[in-house]
């Protein structure tokens, strides 16, 4: 099944929506490689953020808990 027969139409100025839906047909090898660099760098960049986040939430849960 094609995901964009399941998939709702990405919102306007929604990146990551594009991303997903982009057509990979037309990239070369070398241009696929690329793409699975970046969007690696980008999983590393929003699990940092994550886990940022992650621990500002625990400091303040922890304070106010008091």
């Amino acid at each position: 099944m094609d995901t964009d027969d399941i998939s709702p139409p990405p919102r306007a100025g929604d990146p990551l929506a594009l991303a997903v839906r982009a057509d990979l047909d037309p990239l070369s090898v070398a241009e696929l490689h690329a793409r699975i660099a970046t969007l690696e760098g980008e999983i590393v960049r929003t699990r940092a953020k994550l886990d940022h986040a992650t621990r500002h939430l625990s400091i303040a849960d922890e304070l106010f808990k008091r």
